[in-house]
């Protein structure tokens, strides 16, 4: 039996961030981290929204959570094989994911699960980041970086990744709410002038099809299981089976039944509260497939239909995200 172990920080008065993590039963547990990111939300409300993103290396990062030193820094962190590591494009599941995640590995610990969320990688601070390193094993990390831009470690070290794609149509979507109700980000000033944005790739964590050429060429990768929003919207019970098994967590059928039963989209939603406090909404909003048909103009469904096709017709990716069946 393994220990769970989650990365959680908290920022003092005197503004230095502490380590607190979750081992096995009666150890005893500081403000979690999730309580630095609600102090980030509420700080951003002070700043310009021509302030809120900044350029790195080509792709745009929010000035607020991922300044150049986390990045920076980021890139001497050392992954391990034994680390649990998930990445989404932003708006394709993430928490979603994360949530299901902590559950198996509650589950096939025999420990009472957390609320709290571990945050992104690129959210931690160089201070931070000399903490996880010395974090015991294994680790549950996150991120929205595009592949060439996670720290090289964890691809030499055979780290097993879960990486998470939605349909490009609903992800435009939920990204224009998501700049509308995320304080760290810039408010979207129209609908369409975000989509000119998603499209140009002129959008935080840069361009959704980079990102899936990029995860297409390491689909075949034995340590990457790819899964799609979809996916797991069409058969929980199945998708948190296939996740436990890759990772190794052992999971009887009545456990992986009751982790779907827990994690459907509205019974996240209805725990954001717990989870997210005020700002559940902001993570949480409809999770449904195929919302882009009350957004999305003719035009500007055809726009993506021929950037798609350009893109990922063809690809083991592309037909994974079954296109033809939750974009037309």
């Amino acid at each position: 039996m393994f220990h769970l172990m989650l990365p959680h920080s908290v920022r003092t008065d005197a503004g230095d961030e502490k380590q607190a993590v979750i081992k096995s039963p009666g150890y005893k547990m500081s403000k979690p981290m999730s309580a630095q990111g609600k102090s980030k939300m509420e700080e951003a409300k002070n700043v310009k929204d021509e302030n809120k993103l900044y350029l790195h290396e080509g792709i745009l990062y929010s000035t607020i959570m991922s300044p150049p030193e986390n990045l920076k820094g980021l890139k001497e962190l050392e992954g391990r094989p034994d680390d649990i590591l998930l990445v989404a494009y932003p708006k394709c599941g993430f928490n979603w994911m994360v949530a299901v995640l902590r559950k198996i590995m509650a589950a096939a610990s025999g420990q009472q699960e957390v609320s709290q969320i571990p945050p992104l990688m690129e959210f931690f601070s160089p201070d931070m980041q000399k903490v996880v390193g010395e974090m015991p094993s294994p680790r549950l990390l996150g991120t929205h970086l595009h592949p060439d831009n996670i720290p090289g470690t964890f691809i030499a070290k055979k780290t097993k990744m879960l990486v998470v794609f939605r349909n490009p149509k609903d992800t435009v979507v939920s990204y224009y709410h998501f700049m509308n109700t995320n304080p760290v980000l810039p408010n979207a000033k129209s609908w369409d002038s975000f989509f000119t944005d998603f499209m140009e790739g002129e959008v935080a964590w840069g361009s959704y099809f980079d990102h899936a050429l990029a995860w297409e060429k390491l689909m075949d990768n034995p340590n990457i299981l790819m899964v799609t929003y979809e996916q797991m919207k069409e058969n929980l019970g199945q998708g948190v089976q296939q996740i436990s098994k890759f990772f190794g967590f052992p999971l009887t059928e009545e456990q992986v039944q009751t982790i779907a039963g827990q994690s459907t989209f509205n019974a996240m939603k209805d725990s954001s509260k717990n989870t997210h406090g005020k700002h559940g909404n902001v993570f949480f909003r409809k999770g449904e497939v195929g919302d882009w048909k009350n957004h999305l103009s003719e035009a500007q469904s055809k726009q993506m239909d021929k950037e798609f096709e350009k893109h990922l017709a063809h690809t083991k990716l592309g037909a994974k995200l079954k296109y033809d069946i939750y974009c037309k």
